[in-house]
């Protein structure tokens, strides 16, 4: 099993990031975290790197039921999706998979809550 689903589309790397960004919001996830690691590896690092953005998504209701099931499931969220260029016009889009991650925690109310969201991420890579 793998631990992310993606897709490649054919845009602009910041038009990307605002469709995966309004996908998210109609599948009722927010951006708590976005991280650009170009910048990061340039400013740390002093290296050249591709735009590679990760956007830490949170949807609250799910991320309330998983932290009640399991309270150390925090260490796994948010739920990262990240946009990577990889070529000029040509932008990956990878989500998690929260149900590939989720089966490494031996606790069976979790199956449910990690069964949606991994739906919603799903439905948010199809509709790029």
């Amino acid at each position: 099993m793998s631990y992310y689903f993606n897709k490649t589309v054919n845009a602009n790397f910041d038009d990307v990031i605002i469709k995966v960004t309004d996908e998210l919001k109609k599948e009722g996830f927010g951006i708590l975290t976005e991280i650009d690691v170009k910048e990061t590896l340039k400013k740390k690092l002093g290296v050249d790197f591709k735009k590679y953005k990760i956007l830490g998504a949170c949807n609250p209701p799910f991320a309330y039921e998983a932290l009640k099931a399991e309270d150390k499931i925090g260490t796994m969220l948010p739920c990262n999706v990240i946009v990577i260029e990889q070529a000029p016009g040509q932008v990956e889009v990878a989500a998690v998979d929260p149900f590939a991650s989720m089966q490494a925690v031996s606790n069976p109310n979790l199956g449910k809550v990690a069964n949606e969201v991994q739906n919603k991420l799903r439905k948010v890579i199809e509709s790029l």
